[in-house]
This record gives structure tokens, C-alpha cells and sequence, in this order.
């Protein structure tokens, strides 16, 4: 089944900086004028291109939040600084590969901000290869980093222009990840390989809401057949347990519905394997919440995504309603909505 690429263009219009100049290194940022510490929400949107920023800042824009594009790393401090006027307002930046040459220097003043007592939430938006790949494509769109990817063997060979151009994209793409992936060991990671854009925005907007300084508990039913999703923290199978599948009655319904909530309530080993998993998120929560950690993301996966995977997923999340906040995903069911 085709699905529109997760970052389609979305009509509605995001403030776009115009271009400046500023100084980039660590020294300046030290010595530069400290933020007040503000109330309102900051909100850091980065990722891989094509995974679909454009789409999250979008949704965040539709949420109330003021949205800026491609702000470069150099002038965040300032922007804060000038926003903090405005109290009431929530404010969503997008900052990506665009800006290569200052990423080095976003980390540090992330923590330097923090530390100011300024409350930014990054959410990095990621995709599988192949996705990625599908998306360009379907787009005709050049990756930003295409210029920069060594032109080797693969330029030099001409029987197959296709496979030249795909080898570039990929190796765009994988100098991208290189880049980044240090920005996305501290980022809550959400995966677009298998999303709609409608449903990247609900996640979005969902993550919004439930942000703040718990930590949040993400469950999320999956379909092995179509993979793992990328942004998962902690991963069980329950393919080993009974099938509603192969009940005939049971077949077209999905486990939101109690008719295959009781049969599965039914079966020994699904009480056991619940258990199991609850005892070990209990266990260990505490030291995720010490770790400052602000979501957790606990995927459950079965072959279909239908019955299964997506029980344990509601299951779950009302047993920890009163610990933790949480969310619920059902990546194959939500794409059906």
C-alpha cells in the first residue's frame, strides 16, 4: 500500500528566519548574557531529513505553538532570550542538518540553557533507510547533504544511473545519521517509518500535552511483519501466546474490543507474561525517572499488530496510569483510523 511521504508539504505557512551572521564558538556562548529561566514550553524538533519535521512543526503550529524553521544553533540563546518577554506563548524550533556547520556547538547549549533553568523538550524524528529512500523519491526532492557525500565508485559507473542515484541518497542519508546521532541520544526519539502524516501529527501533538517533568510511559502495539519501530526502548514479543486471530468471531475485531480482551484474560500465559512485564517496568521506573529521563517507550509487538500486541499495550497502560502519565500507540491499528 503507498503511503504519502511522513514530511509531505502541509499548506500553512512557518516563520522562516532570515539569514545572519554570529559567532560560533563555545567562548561566545559562555560569556553571552544567561536566559531567564521561563514557564513556557520550548520545544526542539530536529531528525533525519524526510523523516517529517515539517509535518511535527506543522501540528505543533496548529497546537498553539509559535514555530520557527531552520533556526541556526548560533542564535537560539538570543531568540529565548527575546520570547521570554512573551510568557504566554509556546515556542517550537526546528533545527536540522541544514545547519551542519553549528551542530556541533547545540549540545553544549542545551546544557548550558538547561542548566539556566530554561525547559526545552528535543523530539528527533527518524526513519528507516528504505523509507527514507521511498520518500525522496516519491518527492523528487535532493537530500541536503547530497553535495557533500564523496563521489567514488558508484558516480564512476553509468550501466545503471538508478543504482548510482540511490547509493548517493543512501550514503546521504548515513552521513546524516553520523551527524546527528549524538543529538539523538539525548532526544526523545519518535520513528516515522510506518506513519501517515496524520498520524505523526496526533503523536505529536499527544507528546505535547503530556510533557512536563515526569517521566512519560509510552506503549506502543507493533506488527513484526513490518518491523520494529526504531524508536522503541524496550521490546517484547508476544507471538508465543494464544491467537484470537484463529477464532472465527474474534477475527475481524482487535484487542480494544472485550470480547478479545476476554479470551485472551483467559488464557494462563497471558496473565503471566503481563505480569512479568509489569514487574519489571515497576522495577526498574524509579531508576528511568532518577535518570531524568522524560519518556519511556515500551513496544509490544505480535505478528498482526491487531490482537495480541495492541491488548497489552491498553493493559499495561492502566496498570501504570496511577505511577507514571502515560500514552498509548497502535502504529498498525492508528494507520487503519
Amino acid at each position: 500500500m503507498n503511503t504519502p511521504p511522513a514530511d509531505a508539504p502541509v499548506p500553512r505557512e512557518v516563520e522562516r528566519p532570515v539569514a545572519a551572521t554570529s559567532a560560533t564558538d563555545a567562548d561566545a556562548d559562555a560569556d553571552a548574557p544567561r536566559v531567564p529561566p521561563s514557564p513556557r514550553e520550548v520545544v526542539l524538533v530536529t531528525g533525519i531529513s524526510g523523516s517529517g519535521k515539517s509535518v511535527a512543526l506543522h501540528a505543533l503550529e496548529d497546537a498553539g505553538f509559535f514555530c520557527v524553521d531552520n533556526l541556526p544553533p548560533e542564535l537560539l540563546r538570543d531568540f529565548l532570550r527575546l520570547e521570554h518577554a512573551r510568557l504566554d506563548r509556546r515556542v517550537a524550533i526546528a533545527v536540522d542538518v541544514r545547519s551542519a556547520g553549528s551542530l556541533p556547538h547545540l549540545l553544549p547549549l542545551l546544557q548550558q540553557l538547561r542548566g539556566e533553568g530554561v525547559a526545552i523538550q528535543v523530539v528527533f524524528l527518524d526513519a528507516s533507510t528504505d523509507a527514507l529512500v521511498r520518500r525522496f523519491s516519491e518527492t523528487r526532492r535532493p537530500h541536503p547533504l547530497s553535495a557533500d557525500v564523496p563521489q567514488g565508485e558508484s558516480a564512476r559507473r553509468k550501466e545503471d544511473q538508478g543504482h548510482d542515484n540511490r547509493r548517493a541518497l543512501v550514503d546521504a542519508i548515513e552521513l546524516e545519521r553520523e551527524l546527528l546521532a549524538e543529538l539523538r541520544e539525548v532526544a526523545t526519539v519518535v520513528d516515522t517509518s510506518q506513519l501517515r502524516p496524520a498520524q505523526l501529527r496526533v503523536w505529536v501533538r499527544d507528546m505535547v500535552r503530556a510533557g512536563g517533568n515526569r517521566l512519560t510511559l509510552v506503549f506502543e502495539s507493533f506488527a513484526f511483519k513490518y518491523g520494529v519501530p526504531l524508536d522503541a526502548d524496550y521490546v517484547f514479543d508476544v507471538r508465543v501466546l494464544p491467537n484470537p486471530h484463529y477464532v472465527r468471531e474474534l477475527q475481524p475485531l482487535t484487542g480494544r474490543d472485550e470480547p478479545v480482551a476476554d479470551y485472551l484474560r483467559a488464557q494462563p500465559e497471558v496473565g503471566e507474561m503481563l505480569a512479568q512485564i509489569e514487574a519489571f517496568l515497576a522495577r526498574w521506573l524509579p531508576a528511568f525517572e532518577d535518570d531524568q529521563r522524560s519518556y519511556l517507550t515500551v513496544a509490544i509487538g505480535c505478528t498482526g499488530g491487531q490482537h495480541r500486541s495492541v491488548y497489552f499495550a491498553q493493559t499495561l497502560a492502566e496498570r501504570f496510569r496511577a505511577r507514571a502519565a502515560t500514552l498509548i500507540r497502535h502504529r498498525e491499528l492508528d494507520a487503519r483510523d
